[in-house]
């Protein structure tokens, strides 16, 4: 990133306000796809499910602002707005969605599978808690061949009560792995509230088992994801050893398709919409910075939005995968 722009907003990873700019556009780029994935799904125009994170644009956006190209990330089910941060081009993603050649995995992947290996995209992951060992064996890899890269994997709050997630601390602690485990905390997993999937308060409390350094922050701040993203990252850069990120924040969709979010009201989901959401708390800031202005923020709104447009456009358009090449692709050669 060019630095000998204005840098506004003071903050340790050194990014300019254009760069800020670059993330706000990111997070309603995120939002706008998969408020448009909902809609297709609806549509039946693409198959499957899926998995929004709309409501959690922060956390997606914000560390993947910190990563270089160069490092990885390992994706949950809940992975597209991962993809998008990371660099992954949305026109190629949606074709993905739709099935096509074009797509990321030549669309045989879908939803859950993105994976870019271009951007350092290991791929999302249909498996609760299969991302942990994928991002602690590339740190590893790291380590071994000296190459400077750090892993991120990110996680829902369900996972970490996998037997991966505890496997994979363990030995990223006793090995000083460059590895970061970001956990978004949305306070659901798939039908029930985190308080009664486990007795810890924070689930960040969990890294002192392993000997690691665990902090909960504001999912939906995106400055303090950032901040606290950069400080890890760079840690772990420097061969000091994996940081657990607790990030607070929620879904406004449920879980998947077939949820009717029976476990909880609605008047906490109109709570979290109006007053938490972390686009409009990141435009406050900008604006009240001087970044850009109110109407200069509507104008990245508007052009991120177009960029879905024409993504769906790409998707509908490129051409579908032949039924005889479904064994392709199955194994590296």
């Amino acid at each position: 990133m060019e630095k000998n722009k204005s840098m506004s907003i003071e903050n340790s990873a050194n990014l300019t306000d254009e760069d800020l700019k670059d993330i706000f556009y990111k997070m309603w780029e995120i939002r706008f796809f998969d408020e448009k994935v909902d809609e297709l799904f609806a549509r039946g125009l693409i198959h499957g499910t899926t998995h929004l994170a709309v409501g959690q644009e922060a956390t997606a956006a914000g560390s993947g602002a910190v990563l270089r190209k160069t490092d990885w990330i390992t994706s949950t089910h809940r992975g597209h707005g991962h993809t998008i941060a990371k660099g992954t081009n949305v026109n190629e993603m949606m074709a993905e969605l739709f099935g096509r050649t074009t797509g990321t995995n030549n669309g045989k992947g879908g939803s859950m599978h993105i994976a870019d290996l271009d951007t350092g995209n290991l791929g999302a992951n249909g498996i609760v808690g299969g991302g942990y060992p994928i991002a602690v064996g590339a740190a590893l890899s790291s380590k071994m061949k000296k190459t400077n890269q750090v892993a991120l994997s990110y996680g829902g709050d369900g996972s970490t009560n996998e037997g991966s997630f505890h496997e994979a601390l363990n030995l990223a602690a006793i090995w000083d792995l460059p590895v970061v485990f970001f956990i978004e905390n949305n306070k659901y997993g798939m039908s029930g509230p985190i308080e009664k999937m486990t007795r810890v308060q924070n689930l960040s409390e969990r890294a002192k088992a392993y000997g690691i350094e665990g902090v909960t922050i504001d999912g939906n701040n995106l400055l303090e994801v950032i901040e606290t993203t950069y400080q890890a990252v760079e840690k772990a850069r420097r061969g000091e050893g994996p940081t657990l990120i607790e990030a607070l924040t929620y879904r406004w969709k449920g879980h998947s398709k077939s949820d009717a979010k029976k476990y909880r009201t609605k008047q906490e989901e109109e709570q979290w919409r109006t007053e938490r959401d972390p686009i409009e708390r990141t435009k406050n800031t900008l604006v009240a910075a001087g970044i850009f202005t109110e109407e200069e923020a509507e104008e990245i709104r508007k052009q991120a939005k177009q960029s879905i447009v024409d993504a769906v456009k790409f998707g509908e358009t490129s051409p579908m995968v032949a039924v005889e090449t479904m064994y392709e692709d199955v194994y590296a050669e």
